[in-house]
């Protein structure tokens, strides 16, 4: 017989805990800058002990020239990133009456302005098309999400066809030349990778777990069940109708239903219900052509044969610490109510300070980081774009992916090639004859020049550009020059042929 007794022991463990201060940070990094701006007034109504700091900033700038003054600002930018690094004087469970708030102040709440346009020549000024961002695509959005996977480089290859071959809607359909010759996308991106049906399937699985749900689905069937299950629909009469019976649906005959799955016109009638909340076309989300402006968070300038990074933080408020909190603080004859009052709002304000500034100097570093390893993409331009993947900055910074990926989504850098989101320059690579990569957005720049210096009498087939990018040492398949051009809004060889 087994016997049953009690023991009282002591167990060790090492959790991690999200803190509201490491959730605060996290949330202030992923923000865009207009969401900052709009969180920073917020807290400013809510926190009485914050408030915008309106004192002038030196004079040192004034009567400076262009070059000098941007000079002065990325110096300043930097050493305040370097010194603030070194700083620890504010612990989240330290009392703050012993904080020394004028070295607070001076590390936390000083902002820098941006470089002013209107004090620059003409010439420098960015052209106005360059602050117009079309909305993100479709397929940008699914490329971002598939960087973010464990996949190998196999996979993620695959991964990028079954993304490309996307219509505008999110399905996954094969060409009309494909199903002419009676192949399936599956079956045909198999073999343009040299690999069995199993292994494209279980990288599409990946593909339609992302955003928007139901997204690289082969049939309206598919992208539907999808959806159920991941809304956890429990119901198993929506997948019956989902399977075999969306003809009956269209046509509202939800007798027939009933009978071929023998349940009653009521359960047919709730079930459909929740179908129709699922969406038919989840890629069209992402179909709006509509232009937004953008300002953009940083500014890359060249001085000479360096680059500069220089924070845009104009119109940002400046938050500092009231003065008179402070001395409301140190008064002995306020209450112990009035005290921890004050005190747990001085510790808000300084948190606040504190993750507003740990967002700008992580936005700052990481940005360094783009620019060494796309050095010739600013010299040069866009077709000397280098592959490059989350996991490079992370490593070269000592950061997680993670982290990289909130910091470059919704920031925008000025640079001397025009205004890119930072998360532009992540891009997959093409192997070239010569064992080396090519980014994909340097092959589209490519396929752009080839279409623009063509005869417009004899335009360029997509194989024929499949040819020339050869003899670059470039490889590349027909079906990804047509989907590349297809991105670029580049029509067909026989619908841009000119006839005079």
């Amino acid at each position: 017989m087994v016997e049953l007794k009690q023991v009282l022991s002591l167990k060790q463990t090492l959790q991690l805990v999200m803190t509201p201060q490491l959730q605060q940070a996290i949330k202030l990094l992923q923000l865009s800058r207009l969401e900052l701006s709009e969180t920073i007034n917020a807290e400013m109504l809510e926190n009485p002990v914050l408030e915008e700091d309106v004192e002038p900033e030196p004079g040192e700038l004034e009567g400076a020239s262009t070059e000098e003054r941007i000079r002065l600002l990325a110096e300043r930018q930097r050493e305040r990133t370097e010194r603030v690094e070194r700083i620890e004087q504010v612990k989240g469970d330290e009392g703050l009456n012993d904080i020394d708030w004028e070295q607070i102040l001076e590390n936390y709440s000083s902002y820098t302005p941006a470089p002013n346009f209107r004090e620059r020549p003409s010439e420098e000024q960015p052209p106005l098309e360059s602050m117009v961002s079309k909305q993100e695509s479709l397929k940008d959005h699914l490329m971002w999400q598939l960087r973010m996977t464990s996949l190998n480089e196999r996979q993620l290859e695959i991964g990028a066809q079954i993304i490309m071959n996307l219509n505008s809607d999110g399905y996954l359909i094969a060409d009309d030349e494909d199903r002419l010759a009676g192949k399936d996308i599956i079956q045909v991106i198999a073999e343009a990778n040299d690999t069995c049906r199993e292994e494209v399937e279980r990288v599409l699985r990946v593909i339609q777990g992302f955003d928007p749900v139901g997204v690289a689905a082969r049939s309206l069937a598919e992208s539907l069940l999808i959806q159920a299950r991941h809304m956890g629909v429990e119901n198993g009469l929506v997948y019956a109708i989902i399977s075999s019976q969306l003809k009956q649906v269209e046509k509202k005959n939800f007798a027939a239903i009933a009978r071929a799955l023998h349940v009653s016109k009521d359960e047919v009638a709730e079930a459909v219900k929740l179908i129709s909340q699922l969406e038919p076309r989840p890629g069209r989300l992402y179909s709006d052509e509509r232009p937004h402006y953008i300002t953009p968070d940083i500014y890359v300038y060249k001085l000479g044969d360096d680059y500069v990074v220089v924070l845009n933080e104009d119109g940002l408020p400046r938050l500092r610490v009231s003065p008179y909190y402070q001395q409301a603080l140190r008064d002995s004859q306020a209450g112990d109510d009035t005290q921890n009052y004050i005190q747990e709002k001085l510790r808000s304000a300084v948190w606040l300070i504190r993750s507003i500034h740990q967002r700008q100097r992580t936005i700052y570093r990481v940005t360094e980081s783009i620019v060494k390893f796309q050095r010739e993409f600013l010299d040069k331009g866009v077709a000397y774009l280098k592959p490059m993947v989350l996991k490079d900055v992370a490593n070269d910074l000592g950061l997680h992916e993670s982290t990289v990926s909130r910091v470059t989504t919704n920031k925008y850098v000025h640079t001397p090639q025009g205004i890119f989101e930072l998360k532009y320059f992540f891009n997959t690579g093409l192997r070239r004859s010569d064992g080396g990569d090519v980014a994909a957005e340097s092959v589209k720049e490519m396929i752009k020049q080839l279409v623009a210096e063509e005869n417009p009498q004899k335009p360029l087939s997509d194989r024929q550009i499949v040819d020339l990018l050869k003899a670059k040492g470039i490889k590349i398949a027909r079906r990804t020059v047509a989907k590349y051009r297809d991105l670029l809004g580049i029509l067909p060889s026989s619908r841009r042929k000119k006839v005079y």
